[in-house]
């Protein structure tokens, strides 16, 4: 079982971040084989007690947001712990803890927001990245679009194979113009 220095380590230090945020079968059957049953843990609850400060929330939320994730691609199972990564989010933010930890690992503390199918979610990832990260363009961007996605369909289009839910016309047609890569250009264009 991994503990929350060796979680950091592996993703801010091994691995390059170009890969933090792209499919690449490696990297998610490392993830896989490294952290599979530390995922398990947090799942079942065993591992609550590092959301008590910045860096043990930081390695939670990676464990239970992002290596799902990887771990799961187009699975159910990737959104498995998204309530258990949100809580520590908004514990961590609520504290003041995503502060101690600098750019660009911070955005890690706001991805469960971002993640979340919830507008008032989404609004209040943008109001956080805005605010404590305001130099990072590029993420508010991905925010933005995250938000619009949610605002327009009230979920996101591309969970629905994943999740076994039925996708609308409307979301078939945003499917076809490119799914999230339209939401982006969408944000862009204004």
């Amino acid at each position: 079982m991994a503990d929350p220095a060796e979680i950091l380590e592996f993703w801010l230090e091994e691995v390059d971040p170009k890969f933090w945020y792209q499919s690449n079968t490696d990297l998610d059957a490392e993830i896989t084989e490294r952290f599979y049953d530390s995922w398990l843990a947090a799942c079942d609850g065993g591992l609550n007690h590092w959301i008590e400060g910045a860096l043990g929330s930081l390695a939670f939320i990676l464990l239970t947001d992002q290596f799902p994730r990887n771990m799961f691609r187009s699975e159910l199972r990737a959104f498995r712990s998204d309530a258990l990564a949100l809580f520590a989010a908004q514990k961590a933010t609520e504290q003041l803890w995503d502060l101690d930890v600098p750019a660009p690992e911070r955005q890690f503390f706001y991805l469960p927001y971002e993640h979340s199918e919830d507008l008032a979610l989404q609004d209040h990832c943008i109001e956080l990245i805005s605010t404590r990260l305001p130099d990072e363009v590029e993420l508010l961007l991905h925010a933005k679009a995250h938000r619009l996605i949610i605002n327009d369909f009230g979920r996101f289009p591309y969970r629905n194979s994943a999740l076994g839910r039925d996708s609308t016309s409307l979301e078939e047609v945003f499917l076809q113009k490119g799914g999230y890569v339209f939401a982006v250009e969408s944000v862009k264009l204004g």
